[in-house]
């Protein structure tokens, strides 16, 4: 008999979202070509979703292992890309939605979702990046294509003490950006400050309903939070700006006009970290090798137990985690 492992399986039944701790064996695992031993995964706003139900439609397949994350080795491969002993990285790519994901002791994954793990980093870093971390290189690296540079001016980035903000502010201060970081929380200015951020301004003064068009004071910004939010900094940035989406912890909606775009031709670039041009996953690894201070990603990062998954979850939806928080799957 297979020995068994522990993963964090959600389900449902008779419309009851049912989330937990069962064991497993590996002949319980999706038939994919790839065997992972896991040592870490993550928590980004989505597997907060995932875990607790709260956002209906982010799985779609029942059962489901969440975690869009998974740092491991390589145990078993049917591909010729990468062989037992490996260690490898998954971000995203269909990972708790679709396809099982990284809060189990093992997983079987498709070859094509995994790289090997950038020598630069950790499993543990690895994991601390994670898909919020990559979802913010990706971010600067879609602003800096569209002319953005550190003399265009002030750059403003949302919900700057969750995970994506963490890193933006941390890259972009680092390549010379003057960041402007807007967040809810008082108790995280100087953790903002250590990130690199020159100036901190509150959620209230985004988060309410806009003019059509107000002082433009932005040149560019990173959005995870969207909303009223969004909506305002597209207000007050300047002709030829441009905004980096990502998020929607503060709502689907997206109450603007079209008056940023047509009278200040301000660009809003919808940034889905898995579907990027050619190229820009192994760019942006190579760029978080060298553009993201390793001192200041292991300051934002803490490391928790797959046990305290419930909690946690419901911890970053309600935003009131930190950084990144990197799973420690074994624990």
């Amino acid at each position: 008999m297979d020995k068994t492992f522990r993963a964090f399986v959600v389900n449902q039944a008779d419309g009851q979202y049912i989330a937990g701790f069962k064991e497993l064996t590996q002949a319980d695992l999706p038939d994919e070509n790839v065997l992972i031993e896991i040592s870490y995964s993550s928590l980004n706003y989505k597997d907060g979703l995932a875990v607790t139900g709260k956002g209906r439609g982010v799985v779609r397949n029942f059962p489901m292992v969440p975690g869009i994350d998974i740092a491991g080795t390589v145990v078993d491969s049917k591909d010729a890309r990468f062989k037992a002993g490996d260690k490898v990285v998954v971000i995203g790519g269909g990972l708790s939605e679709t396809m099982w994901g990284g809060y189990s002791a093992f997983m079987r994954v498709k070859a094509d979702l995994i790289v090997k793990l950038p020598a630069a980093f950790s499993e543990k870093q690895a994991m601390a990046i994670g898909t919020a971390g990559y979802t913010a290189m990706i971010c600067v690296m879609a602003l800096e294509q569209v002319g953005l540079t550190p003399a265009s001016g002030e750059i403003v980035v949302t919900g700057a003490a969750g995970g994506v903000g963490s890193v933006a502010v941390a890259i972009l201060a680092k390549l010379g950006y003057r960041v402007v970081a807007a967040s809810g929380r008082a108790e995280m200015h100087d953790y903002l400050k250590m990130l690199g951020a020159t100036e901190i301004i509150t959620r209230a003064d985004l988060d309410r309903q806009p003019k059509p068009l107000e002082a433009a004071r932005w040149a560019g910004g990173v959005d995870s939070v969207g909303g009223r939010t969004l909506a305002t900094v597209l207000a007050q940035t300047k002709p030829q700006g441009a905004i980096a989406a990502c998020g929607l912890a503060g709502g689907t909606d997206l109450p603007t006009t079209v008056m940023p775009f047509i009278l200040r031709g301000v660009k809003l670039l919808g940034i889905n970290y898995f579907e990027i041009p050619a190229g820009w996953r192994e760019t942006a690894w190579k760029r978080l090798a060298t553009d993201l201070d390793r001192a200041k990603l292991d300051a934002m990062t803490e490391i928790e137990p797959l046990t305290n998954i419930l909690a946690l979850a419901e911890k970053i939806l309600r935003g009131k985690t930190r950084g990144r928080v990197v799973i420690d799957v074994k624990a």
